[in-house]
Order: C-alpha cells, then structure tokens, then sequence
C-alpha cells in the first residue's frame, strides 16, 4: 500500500479526463466513514458505533478509466465544547470549501429537518444520500426523499445502504459523472497522500472506541511515536503513545495487572497487520496530559491545527 505527499504533477493527459475534491459531511453517526469505505470498495476510515469517530478529515482516492475522485470524509457537525471540537468544525469547513460536490448525509431512521445543516452547505452543488434504508421499510424513503427535495436543491436524492452496499455503486456512478473536467492529482495506485502512520494510530483509536465505555475513547488521543520498517522475517516495530487527560483515566486504560492494554494491544495488531500486508510488533505506553483537549499546544501538536 503506498501513501505518499500530495504533488501537483500532472499524471497523465486531460484529454476527456474528469477529476474533482468531493467531501462526505453530515452529522455524527450518519454513516460517513462506512460509505467512504464502500465507494473506495476498501477500509480506509475507521468505523464504530460510537458517535464523533472521525476527528481528521479523512482522504480517500478512487481512479477509474477517465476519471479520478478525491473523496473527504469530515467529522460529524456538532456544537462545539472543547477545543478539539472547535478544531473539527474548523476541518469540516475547510473540506466544505474545498469539495467540488459534497454528499450530504441523513440516517433514514432518524430523519428531521436540520438548518444548520443545510446553511452549512452554502447552495453548493451536493447530493443527498439518505443512508440505511436497510432499516426503514421500503414505502417510506420516497416521502423521505420527497421531504428533503423541498428543504434544497440537491442535484441528486439516493437512498443507499452504506453497510449492505446496496445502491452504492449507483452513487459512484453519480459523483463520478458530477466531476469537472481535469487532470489526474495522484498517481492511480495511490488510495491516499495521508502517511500509513496515520492509519495506523487511527486503527489504535477505533479499538480503543470499541473496547472502552463512556469518556474514555473521547479523552484519549493516539501517536506513533517510532515507526521502523524491518525487512523480513523481521516485524515493523511500531511504538504508540496513548494520551489521556486523568490518572483514573489511565488505570482503566491499562487495566488490572495490564490486561486492558495487553487486549488492547492484541486486537490493533490484527486490524494493522490486515491493514499494512505485513507482520508488526507493536507496543502501547500511556500518558497523562490534563485537559488535552482544550490546551492549544496539545492540540497543534497532535495535528489538529
């Protein structure tokens, strides 16, 4: 798999060529990061069923014949209460600002009419995407869709099932034929210009959300502090510091005897080594650094600013 820096070099001819920045957005828990996964028909964003997963925006490259889509999965919109918060909305905006198109997301079982949400669009080109009409019975999306084609004017209503996969294919089809004309932006085999480092840290995080309860996935922040590639039969030796901002917060963390963290650990080699095609040895340490998530400092160094 290979992640390298965004570079303006022109991959190939233009000639016929679409390419275009299209950036997921909604509220938490839609179903961005699982759709973003079925269109790039790979996992790239984690996913749990806890609400405000995604903290980074998330980018994804589909290149097909003719064409490339630059997808950006964003954090789910919510009222700001820390900093870490304010820096999220602030990467949802800048994705915004940045997309070609924007897919819109609504959870089918949990439709409402949402002007926040709708300002935030600011009458861009977007197609709404009514996801999990797996769970809905069939006679009501159409006056779902129907309500929303009132409330603005998107270019496409589609409902699909990010999960089942069902009408995803549909909705590629769709972004695809929205894109501008352009040159490619990345090599075809690239998935994205993000660092495998970072995957890896956020593959950390997911099993983190999985595995603890309450406030504890929601104060931790994950870092890989070395990274070494060996060359095999040696395993990548992967070094990551888990933040959390109390001292309770750590005891649960490591658990009884180290048992939490061992589980821990265990679990995010696997999702790794899936991930990364190779064997790692990977090791997790805790901190403490109190109210991480409203200390500029920490923020700007953890990459959210």
């Amino acid at each position: 798999m290979e992640h390298v820096e965004h570079s303006d070099a022109n991959w190939g001819g233009t000639d016929g060529h679409k390419s275009g920045y299209v950036t997921l957005v909604g509220r938490p828990n839609v179903g961005k990061s699982t759709l973003l996964n079925a269109l790039l028909g790979q996992k790239l964003s984690i996913v749990t069923k806890k609400p405000q997963t995604t903290r980074h925006r998330v980018l994804g490259i589909l290149s097909g014949d003719g064409y490339q889509v630059i997808f950006l999965d964003t954090p789910g919109v919510i009222d700001p209460q820390y900093g870490l918060h304010r820096a999220m909305m602030r990467a949802v905006d800048s994705a915004v600002s940045d997309a070609d198109l924007l897919l819109f997301l609504v959870d089918a079982t949990k439709p409402r009419e949402d002007p926040f949400m709708l300002e935030r669009l600011r009458s861009r080109q977007a197609i709404l995407v009514i996801n999990k009409v797996d769970l809905i019975a069939q006679k009501d999306v159409l006056p779902l869709a129907a309500h929303y084609d009132e409330a603005y004017d998107f270019k496409e209503i589609v409902p699909v099932s990010a999960k089942t996969g069902h009408n995803v294919d549909r909705l590629r089809e769709l972004v695809v034929g929205l894109m501008p004309a352009g040159p490619p932006y990345y090599p075809p085999e690239m998935i994205s210009e993000q660092p495998e480092r970072f995957f890896v840290s956020e593959l950390i995080r997911e099993q983190i959300f999985k595995q603890y309860r309450q406030e504890i996935p929601y104060s931790t922040q994950v870092n890989i502090v070395a990274y070494e590639a060996r060359q095999p039969p040696d395993k990548d030796l992967i070094d990551a510091e888990i933040v959390v901002e109390r001292e309770t917060q750590k005891g649960i963390l490591i658990g009884k005897g180290g048992s939490s963290l061992k589980r821990l650990g265990t679990y995010a080699r696997k999702e790794i080594e899936d991930f990364l095609g190779r064997p790692v040895f990977l090791r997790l340490f805790v901190k403490v650094r109190g109210d991480w998530r409203n200390r500029e400092g920490f923020l700007r160094s953890f990459g959210y600013e």
